[in-house]
């Protein structure tokens, strides 16, 4: 498969976005006080790495194939780790980095809906699709984390 310039730009623009996500999980993951907070943390730091090398594929040429994988989010069923006598600053620290994950997400996801359309590939929209629908659960699953802690 070639892509047109335009078709490349966008891949690159999207593998920008990755980039971040891993970087972002990776520092939050650090400043986590939760143990439970710092392990999803780590799992999406991972999803996205992996975002971002069927990127790289599909700038090499390669259409990688996808699962479509739907269910991580509903799947996800995080322990409350924060109850009334826990330290509400570790708690305030840890719904601000869930949080802003969720926003960044939602960014991340638009991106992937809306650049779908720029591809005459069916298989690359096909992994875009999948990709955006994989941000999605990531959102999903920090919500959880957050509704479980009492944060939302």
């Amino acid at each position: 498969m070639i892509l047109k310039e335009k078709e490349r730009t966008t891949i690159q623009d999207l593998q920008t976005q990755e980039k971040s996500c891993i970087e972002k999980y990776g520092r939050y993951a650090q400043q986590a006080k939760d143990p439970e907070l710092k392990n999803l943390f780590q799992t999406l730091q991972q999803k996205e790495r992996e975002h971002y090398e069927s990127l790289d594929r599909v700038l090499r040429g390669e259409v990688p194939q996808c699962n479509c994988n739907d269910s991580d989010g509903r799947d996800y069923q995080p322990k409350a780790a924060y109850t009334a006598m826990s330290s509400p600053e570790d708690k305030q620290q840890d719904a601000f980095l869930a949080t802003d994950c969720i926003a960044t997400e939602k960014l991340v996801s638009g991106e992937y809906n809306s650049e779908v359309f720029a591809f005459g590939d069916s298989g690359v929209r096909k992994l875009l699709a999948d990709i955006q629908v994989e941000e999605q659960n990531h959102a999903e699953m920090l919500y959880k984390y957050k509704t479980v802690n009492g944060m939302v």
